[in-house]
């Protein structure tokens, strides 16, 4: 088997293959979408390098493969002959039954909190944030493609399992949310 080289140079004009055959330029917010998955995805793993419990662990690990799928949702257009796995409804419920289980051992929110914490709960915060880009640019994409429907659902649920679990990973370890306190309240 000939080893694949990383490098393959056809991106060097300022464009890339989508799965399917078709060429993007990389500015193309189909781009934009599908690498704020990949980075969501790269924090992730920065994440998991920290002490977590081997549950949360285990749901980042399946996150992180869900991620290759809804990546390869994104560059692959629906009228391309591509087979590939796509985003399923099953997958977002998934994460609404994490959702529900994990939010049931959380002490009730009642106010804004800013990220704080443990390493592991702020990195899942930037993970939240940088999914709630991917979905930012998935709203545009789906303005052009109405393929991106589930992806776009998948995102929006994904962002609040991030939250949740954020707020899990310091509520094990002891550290209580770090409510915010408006500025503005002080100065009365």
């Amino acid at each position: 088997m000939k080893k694949m080289k990383i490098y393959t140079k056809t991106g060097d004009k300022g464009t890339t293959g989508l799965l399917g055959g078709q060429r993007a330029g990389k500015d193309d917010v189909r781009l934009h979408a599908y690498g704020s998955v990949d980075e969501c995805n790269a924090i992730i793993g920065l994440a998991r390098t920290g002490k977590l419990d081997s549950d949360i662990d285990e749901k980042l690990l399946s996150i992180q493969n869900l991620l290759f799928i809804v990546g390869a949702d994104l560059a692959t257009p629906v009228d391309k002959k591509a087979v590939i796995d796509r985003v399923q409804e099953k997958d977002i419920e998934v994460l609404e039954k994490w959702i529900d289980e994990l939010e049931s051992d959380l002490p009730e929110l009642k106010q804004f909190i800013i990220p704080a914490g443990t390493n592991g709960a702020v990195y899942l915060q930037l993970a939240r944030t940088v999914c709630r880009r991917a979905e930012r640019w998935v709203t545009t994409l789906f303005k052009e493609d109405d393929s991106a429907g589930l992806v776009l659902k998948f995102l929006n649920r994904l962002s609040d399992l991030f939250f949740v679990i954020a707020r899990t990973v310091n509520h094990r370890a002891g550290i209580s949310d770090t409510v915010w306190e408006s500025p503005r309240g002080k100065e009365k």
